[in-house]
């Protein structure tokens, strides 16, 4: 065996040396699952590990009960017999931004609540990163912008963002008089930051309120959110 063989060896040895030890860390570390069905293995934080999606339209909504930024504790389950929406927002966001800097979601939020829907604004940010606020300065910023929810839910843990897979600002569920989970996804057609784009756009959270106050159920019970990422601890 020559010199260049022997060294070509060696190399070969010290990479797979190196590669096991770097996978060794990695399960030591938690940082991979394995994927089911033997699909190859998937990064996985340990929020998401931690609390399971449970949230699946056409089935009872997951009950929870978050404190208002007034201090009163919400249950979903008292709210049995109305129609409810869970808006996740981040103020930070400029995809919140496109709906509340021109009015839509105000507007929205104000229509509704007049038909007796209640309007439930979710806030999942955690503490120190965007979107994050007091419960003082929730009220504040919301005042400022005319917005007029029923309720301003803090959710600086996550878990009731992860409980019904919220992934994005804005992410819009609707639930029913009966306590279904009737629409879950993005709240309208045009995935963009242009508040421009609002005017000439197919909202489906309004359609879907107006089909379930009429005794209908939404013709659209699933789209793909678009926005920020939901900025969990």
């Amino acid at each position: 065996m020559n010199v260049s063989s022997k060294i070509t060896q060696k190399l070969a040895a010290l990479f797979i040396l190196t590669m096991a030890v770097t996978l060794s860390n990695e399960f030591a570390d938690g940082g991979f699952v394995r994927a089911q069905s033997g699909s190859n293995a998937v990064k996985t934080s340990q929020a998401e590990n931690a609390v399971k999606t449970t949230a699946q339209v056409g089935q009872p909504a997951p009950d929870f009960t978050l404190v208002d930024a007034l201090g009163k504790p919400v249950s979903l389950a008292k709210l049995k017999g109305k129609i409810v929406v869970l808006e996740w927002f981040n103020h930070g966001c400029p995809f919140v931004k496109k709906h509340y800097d021109c009015g839509n979601m105000q507007s929205l939020q104000k229509t509704y609540t007049g038909k007796g829907v209640v309007w439930l604004s979710i806030c999942s940010s955690a503490s120190g990163k965007q979107g994050f606020a007091t419960a003082e300065e929730h009220l504040k910023t919301m005042t400022d912008k005319k917005g007029s929810p029923s309720h301003i839910l803090i959710d600086a843990d996550g878990k009731v963002g992860h409980l019904y897979g919220a992934k994005t600002t804005p992410h819009m569920y609707v639930i029913d008089k009966s306590g279904k989970l009737v629409y879950a996804g993005a709240i309208d057609d045009k995935r963009s930051t242009d508040s421009e784009d609002v005017k000439t756009s197919k909202n489906y959270v309004k359609v879907a309120l107006d089909q379930l106050l009429k005794g209908k159920m939404p013709d659209v019970a699933t789209t793909d959110a678009y926005g920020c990422s939901i900025k969990y601890q």
